[in-house]
């Protein structure tokens, strides 16, 4: 599945920060409770913008039904008539929930509630007269179905298209107020929108008592998330709570810091070798975590919390709190000075606020101290121990995606039964196509996950499975519905882009096929991606190269003919935990400087799509590692891949005299790993199957 690492998966225009670890773990105002933001954090730069718009959705597409429509009409009529009462004249709905999160619960799908459009990735912005929505490339095509012609489309990194801040400062009067949900934005994100909008005179307001979308929800928002935690098992986990914590509390002491605010769901799930299953297909449960320095508080619902699990708490020294007392302690650190570390790019702004002003109240009451010469101001020995934010990207992050030998073990592990799955899948879809029956891109979708369930520790999808025929494959993030779905058409390309999730790792696997004749564009087109995949696949790059440095690998074969594709082309994943996991990439936007580490899991995934027509993606996952060359300049050592994908490359779609010779051999050596890696898992149909679509290919 591809995930775009770059601005346009956050709620406005911000970019990554840049990371710096070492791997480790190896062999309120004039409304009640709404403020106006003052605090100073990193500032960001925004490109200037003119009065710049674009064409509504409804100008692109045909009319969507008129249910539809009015339903949309409903919702933001009733938002907008929240407006004076909070006194602001927009309201900003991004897709995340408060630990900015990909996938998140059904009853934080806010932006989805409001929009209508249900892509991963889009922020919305109303006014008291106008309604849009950005999203990037992935989702331009669904959201031109989705979206009513109430809202105006806005295609976010397509020329001439401008940002949430540069379209509220054109379409806002001047000192307009734009209210948010402190608890859904990073702080970097809040601050750079607060400094954005300033440009015009405009006003940030923070609405903590409520959020403007539940007051319209009302009873038909889905309850919470209520499922119990599990303990993640040693052997899978690969290094105990307590090495972890010992190493995360060598960092604060470093770094000067006396606590550390863990806001991210996979941090804390990997951190204290926890899962759970709060966000659909990712294995994480809703929490904060604080560690000191001697102590550590885990934030959460403890209905869900089992024996088992407070046991595991306990003996880590794991002190349980409730799900919304993060802002009272957050309180009660600072008002003993404590200097808390705080990752601005995740943290929420809710919570980085309430340390600011607990901050500003610590130093007014010890100047008030000093003034009056008090024995109390003599203890606290003077402003140099006072509470200070420090500021910095969380040290678990590339922690936890420089993985261990049991982590890796557990990866290759599951991608074999993977492997194993799809090839029964593969097999039976053939044979119902072979025998004309009608299947719908859901009901292929639904049969894949049969198979899946049966191999031995499976517990859910990774993602939504992306079953895409025909022109729908051309949607990069596709979502199959039962009302709405395509049949499987034997003269089309079919596109599935699916994984997994097992109790000892994450799969995520594309392969694109025909069940009939390609033609001759389309097998042009797929052996292009084909060479992109095989060139990243067989890189060899120096210590400290960014992934970004190895996108073009991928790329140049289409750019050869003049084509491209509208994603980046490698993610990181997580081992059994989110299967889009930060800070590595791959991809063309040169802002995320991250340099691939051995151990990291990142995927490789080029494709190709043509609008309205088809969509071509190959995807593996692969693991950087230490490659052997015969000559060391500069004395660094040289990364490479291994991969962890193991199922045939349809080679009825490859134009075979578009392929080199060393391209021959990669193809016939990757088949012949597939073979001897998955046969022992397979009998009957499905290993005939595997052996027909694992011979050599001989170049005519």
């Amino acid at each position: 599945m591809h995930s775009l690492s770059s601005h346009l998966t956050r709620p406005l225009s911000f970019s990554f920060s840049h990371f710096r670890f070492l791997s480790l773990f190896h062999s309120p105002s004039s409304h009640p409770k709404t403020f106006s933001i003052s605090q100073k954090p990193p500032t960001f730069s925004i490109r200037s913008c003119t009065s710049i718009s674009a064409k509504p959705s409804s100008d692109l597409r045909p009319k969507r039904r008129a249910a539809a429509s009015d339903s949309s009409d409903a919702k933001l009529r009733a938002l907008r008539n929240l407006f004076p009462g909070v006194g602001i004249d927009a309201y900003v709905i991004p897709s995340q929930d408060a630990h900015q999160s990909e996938f998140i619960a059904e009853c934080y799908m806010r932006r989805t509630y409001i929009s209508g459009f249900t892509g991963s990735a889009g922020t919305v912005v109303v006014t008291k007269d106008k309604a849009a929505l950005w999203t990037d490339g992935r989702y331009f095509l669904q959201a031109e179905k989705q979206l009513s012609s109430s809202w105006i489309l806005m295609r976010a990194g397509n020329f001439g298209v401008p940002t949430t801040i540069e379209w509220l400062n054109d379409v806002l009067a001047p000192g307009g107020r734009v209210g948010i949900d402190p608890f859904l934005f990073s702080s970097d994100a809040a601050e750079e929108l607060k400094q954005g909008i300033a440009k015009k005179n405009h006003e940030l307001v923070f609405l903590y008592d409520k959020n403007l979308v539940d007051e319209i929800w009302k009873d038909s928002r889905p309850e919470p998330p209520n499922e119990p935690i599990r303990v993640h098992e040693l052997k899978y986990a690969g290094v105990d709570v307590a090495s972890k914590l010992s190493y995360l509390r060598n960092e604060l002491a470093a770094a000067g810091s006396s606590a550390i605010v863990i806001s991210m769901l996979d941090e804390i799930a990997w951190l204290l070798n926890l899962r759970g299953s709060d966000v659909p297909h990712s294995p994480v449960m809703y929490a904060y975590l604080i560690v000191e320095i001697d102590k550590a508080k885990l934030f959460v619902d403890t209905s869900k919390v089992g024996a088992e699990v407070f046991g595991h708490l306990e003996n880590a020294g794991i002190e349980l709190r409730p799900y919304d007392s993060i802002l009272s302690e957050v309180e009660s650190l600072a008002a003993k000075g404590a200097k808390i570390w705080l990752d601005a790019s995740s943290v929420n702004a809710a919570i980085v606020h309430t340390y600011n002003t607990a901050c500003e109240k610590y130093y007014k009451s010890l100047e008030r101290k000093r003034k009056s010469n008090t024995k109390a101001y003599e203890d606290s020995n003077g402003w140099s121990e006072g509470p200070t934010g420090m500021y910095r990207v969380s040290p678990i992050s590339l922690a936890k995606a420089v993985k261990n030998d049991a982590e890796l073990e557990g990866m290759r592990n599951c991608h074999l039964r993977d492997a194993a799955a799809l090839t029964q899948f593969w097999v039976w879809i053939e044979e119902q196509i072979n025998k004309n029956v009608k299947l719908t891109e859901v009901e292929v979708a639904e049969k894949l996950l049969e198979f899946r369930s049966t191999q031995p520790g499976f517990l859910d999808t990774s993602f939504d499975t992306i079953s895409g025929s025909g022109a729908n494959g051309a949607i990069i993030h596709y979502k199959p519905e039962p009302d709405s779905c395509s049949v499987l058409d034997k003269k089309k390309l079919f596109l599935l882009d699916s994984g997994a999730q097992y109790v000892d790792g994450t799969t995520d696997i594309t392969r694109t096929v025909h069940f009939g004749e390609p033609t001759a564009r389309q097998k042009d087109c797929f052996t292009r991606v084909l060479q992109g995949h095989i060139a990243l696949d067989q890189a060899v790059f120096p210590e400290n190269t960014p992934g970004f440095v190895l996108d073009a690998f991928a790329r140049s074969f289409l750019w050869k003919i003049g084509l491209d594709y509208r994603h980046g082309t490698g993610h990181g994943v997580g081992a059994a935990l989110n299967v889009h996991e930060g800070p590595q990439s791959i991809s063309f936007r040169f802002g995320n400087t991250t340099p691939l580490q051995s151990g990291m899991i990142v995927s490789n995934e080029p494709g190709y799509y043509e609008d309205h027509a088809f969509g071509i993606r190959i995807e593996n996952l692969l693991v950087v590692k230490e490659f052997d060359t015969p000559n060391r300049f500069g004395g660094i050592e040289y990364l490479g891949f291994e991969k962890l994908t193991f199922v045939p490359i349809q080679a009825k779609l490859i134009e075979l005299s578009l392929l080199s010779a060393a391209e021959f051999d990669w193809l016939n050596d990757y088949h012949s790993q597939v073979w001897d890696k998955v046969s022992p898992l397979l009998d009957g149909p499905a290993r005939q199957w595997l052996w027909d679509n694992t011979r050599p290919l001989v170049k005519q």
